[in-house]
């Protein structure tokens, strides 16, 4: 597994990624999460396509090193879309990415990692509670906020 950026050449490849049918109202498809980059430079967006072989199986986007009091930007580092391609998930593929994200985002200087995700008992709660997140009490635009720190 490795994080490649995202460039012309492999935009529309990324972009063909996709949740399994009923995920889609968890995480916001590629192509809405570029534009969300676009849009919210405020956020510091950092993105990057997973590759596994030859071929894109996710996408991981953050808010980089955020700094201070920026209104409704929650940070530094905030993990803002983990999608991974409902063809590739049951795989690790989602804990790959967590690790190499942990291990850059802790090199870069950052104590903690924090995220949000849509209620729901077949959402990503559980995934993210299991890799050790744990939920910090508030609610952000109706999601969950959870942090994982070290």
């Amino acid at each position: 597994m490795r994080l490649v950026e995202i460039t012309d050449d492999n935009r529309d490849e990324v972009c063909g990624l996709r949740v399994r049918p009923g995920q889609e109202r968890f995480v916001a498809s590629v192509a809405k999460s570029l534009e969300d980059a676009v849009t919210t430079p405020e956020g510091e967006p950092w993105y990057r396509a997973v590759y596994s072989g030859g071929e894109p199986v996710a996408f991981v986007m953050l808010s980089w090193n955020v700094p201070p009091g920026r209104p409704g930007i929650l940070g530094p580092y905030f993990l803002w879309r983990l999608l991974v391609d409902g063809r590739h998930q049951g795989r690790g593929i989602g804990r790959a990415v967590l690790d190499e994200v942990v291990a850059l985002v802790r090199a870069d200087g950052g104590q903690e990692l924090l995220t949000s995700h849509q209620p729901g008992d077949d959402g990503p709660g559980a995934f993210y509670r299991k890799y050790g997140f744990s939920p910090t009490g508030e609610i952000d635009h109706g999601e969950v906020v959870l942090r994982l720190g070290w």
